[in-house]
């Protein structure tokens, strides 16, 4: 049997398929490289894991993760699965890999990835073959959770949230003061999934303008410096997963169609058609 992981930076979404095609779901949280180590991976599985999951007989493990950017970064993964299922076989590549696979099959495209973060590119059928960098959410990740948290949080400590909004955001997430919020940005675990966590605010407000304006300039803004920047973009239709992308999907299809491109397949998560494809490949 094959154990099959969309490893998201907020959650990470798992598939056991066994010898009879049997499919056995069930979340974690997210395991991003760039922000854990081997040991806090084992840990967090080690008690995540559902009991009834025959860890032991488990022969590949097929984990498709954010921020696995490098050899490097896949073996800090690697690590913690063979720890945790100590027969298996781990295969560990990056997560727009998922993405590509899922929304394009064995079909040459463009796929794109907006949930926490961003990122983008165009894959042959068989892997991908160019990429635009989304730089992270220090420096880039337009379009993404995190992007719209981080804008949202903005506004609010510097008092810019329309009438209501301000008492809204306050009232729903009791954040405390500024040295507060500061303090989990700069010297807490996870600040990107921190940021990300506020982008629910805009879905929850969307008949508001302000709210409506920022997800079409987050999305304008991924286009921009993303999505044009992909040769003879035009050519290819639109396709994406993530949560942001897919909640957001009635202006990402607008924004989309703006630039040119039609759309293709807006998904929320990948792991079904993921599962499907190395259902087909085994």
């Amino acid at each position: 049997m094959i154990l099959i992981a969309d490893g998201g930076s907020t959650k990470c979404s798992w598939c056991l398929l066994d010898d009879a095609h049997n499919r056995m779901h069930f979340n974690t949280e997210g395991y991003n490289p760039d922000f854990m180590d081997t040991a806090a991976i084992t840990a967090s599985l080690g008690h995540s894991l559902p009991d009834t999951l025959p860890v032991d007989q488990i022969r590949d493990v097929y984990f498709y993760g954010a921020g696995v950017s490098s050899g490097q970064k896949g073996k800090v993964i690697a690590a913690a699965l063979h720890q945790v299922f100590p027969q298996c076989r781990a295969h560990v590549t990056e997560d727009l890999l998922a993405a590509a696979r899922a929304v394009l099959g064995h079909k040459p495209g463009f796929a794109a990835i907006l949930g926490t973060g961003t990122n983008s590119c165009l894959y042959d059928g068989k892997k991908i073959i160019y990429n635009v960098d989304s730089l992270g959410y220090f420096l880039g990740d337009e379009g993404s959770g995190s992007y719209f948290g981080k804008r949202l949080l903005r506004d609010y400590l510097r008092g810019l949230l329309p009438d209501g909004l301000q008492e809204a955001f306050r009232d729903t997430y009791n954040l405390g003061s500024r040295n507060d919020v500061l303090d989990r940005l700069y010297n807490q675990p996870l600040p990107n999934r921190y940021l990300a966590s506020f982008a629910k605010f805009a879905y929850d407000h969307n008949n508001v303008s302000y709210c409506r304006d920022i997800v079409v300039e987050g999305f304008e803004a991924f286009f921009q410096n993303l999505v044009l920047h992909y040769p003879r973009y035009k050519e290819y239709s639109f396709n994406c997963v993530g949560s942001v992308g897919y909640n957001f999907r009635d202006v990402l299809t607008q924004v989309a169609r703006g630039h040119g491109m039609e759309v293709g397949k807006i998904i929320r998560s990948p792991i079904d058609d993921l599962v499907t494809f190395h259902e087909q490949e085994n």
